[in-house]
Parts: structure tokens; C-alpha cells; sequence
């Protein structure tokens, strides 16, 4: 059953619904986000997803694509036709990118996400992708800002993080583990 984690027990920091089939890669990036101070929630499938967003109504959904009983192309379609969260932006995560990047990325815009990013990503990077999407305006009319390498966040909710660098994110994660808690950087 998904549950909800709250970072730091501070009920006024947004929260992420973290959706990805593998129990690793959902703890890795749910750990990231509550180290940077959102509450997570999590899901592993489509189907969870869906019934988790309508429950919690997270402030961003970060959304694998490859997921079993609904995918997440699905599961995004059905968010975004929904009125009770279609304007919940949607990142959406493959690790099938490389294949065909821009087809991707198109699909995902289609399907109704807001960004798009490869995994793996840097942590930096889907930090930065999240703060963006979060301080953009919810907008119930997609901007198409995908196919463009470069983005002005300003100007737009849609972000393209595809050509971000691959790290080493459980590197990055150990790294920020050690570190004091009042050590973090402030965001």
C-alpha cells in the first residue's frame, strides 16, 4: 500500500508522488526529495498512481512510463483528463530514451506530461526540473517547449531536461546522507 512520508514533519512543504515499478529507483528518488524537503508519497504502478493522486493531490507527479497493470503513459492520460488533477504537472521518466529521444519526449507531451526527463538523470538536475515545474503557473493548456533543447522556465511550465548529463545519482545520494542536516543547501 503507498504511504505518504513526511520529510521533516513540516505540512507545508509540497508534496511528490514518486511512481516507478522498481522498489529501488522509487526509494532512491523518494529519499532525494524528502533530503531536499518535499513529503513523498509513493506508487508503484499506473493503477496506484491514479488512486494515490485523487487521495493526496500532490503538487507534481514524477511519473515512470514503463510501469505494469497502467502504464504511465496511461495513468498520465487519465490524470490529465481528470478535473480533479489535470492541472497536477506530470514529469515524466523513461530509461528507454535513448532509442528515440524525440519520439519520447513528443509521446510524453502527448500523453499529457508537462516535462520529460532520461533516466538516469543527475539528482541536480531533477531537482532543478522539479523547483521549475513547481514555480511555474498551473496551466490546463500545454505549452510545447519539449522538442526545444533550450527553455526558458520563465516562460514556460514545460521543461526539457533531456540532455542533462547521466550521474551517478546513488553517489550523489550517499553523499548528501552524509552530510548534517543543517548542512543542506537551502532551496
Amino acid at each position: 500500500m503507498p504511504t505518504m512520508k513526511d520529510a521533516h514533519g513540516i505540512r507545508g512543504e509540497p508534496s511528490v508522488l514518486v511512481v516507478d515499478d522498481y522498489a529501488d529507483s522509487r526509494q532512491m528518488y523518494a529519499e532525494l526529495l524528502a533530503y531536499a524537503g518535499y513529503r513523498v508519497a509513493e506508487a508503484r504502478d499506473g493503477a496506484e498512481a491514479i488512486a494515490m493522486a485523487h487521495r493526496i493531490l500532490p503538487d507534481l507527479i514524477v511519473m515512470d512510463l514503463s510501469l505494469p497493470v497502467i502504464d504511465g503513459w496511461e495513468a498520465t492520460r487519465r490524470l490529465k483528463a481528470d478535473e480533479r488533477t489535470r492541472l497536477i504537472p506530470v514529469l515524466a521518466l523513461t530509461g528507454h530514451a535513448p532509442e528515440g529521444l524525440a519520439g519520447h519526449s513528443e509521446a510524453a507531451r502527448d500523453a499529457g506530461c508537462d516535462a520529460f526527463l532520461a533516466k538516469p538523470c543527475s539528482p541536480e538536475t531533477l531537482l532543478e526540473v522539479i523547483q521549475e515545474m513547481l514555480l511555474a503557473p498551473r496551466r490546463s493548456v500545454q505549452v510545447d517547449a519539449m522538442a526545444s533543447p533550450a527553455v526558458d522556465a520563465t516562460a514556460s511550465p514545460a521543461v526539457d531536461a533531456t540532455a542533462s548529463p547521466a550521474v551517478d545519482a546513488t553517489a550523489s545520494l550517499s553523499k548528501a546522507r552524509a552530510q548534517p542536516r543543517g548542512a543542506r543547501r537551502a532551496g
